[in-house]
């Protein structure tokens, strides 16, 4: 169970390195799908990709977090 907790930690440490900014919650992701008009889609695709990572390693912790 640690191990898997570690894994979750280390993901989430890891979005604040990667080349495209992963927004803090859904509202960010949406502004900027609003302003961009399509303009840079695999921008907001990666945003969107990692926003999803981060959403599933939150919610490994929690259930770990339940568990205990």
């Amino acid at each position: 169970m640690e191990d898997i907790k570690e894994f979750a930690n280390i993901g989430l440490k890891n979005l604040d390195r990667l080349w495209v900014a992963t927004p803090e919650c859904r509202e960010h992701l949406d502004n900027f799908a609003k302003a961009n008009k399509g303009v840079n889609d695999f921008v907001l695709t990666q945003m969107a990709v990692n926003y999803g990572y981060k959403i599933a390693m939150e919610d490994i912790l929690k259930l770990i977090n339940k568990i205990k």
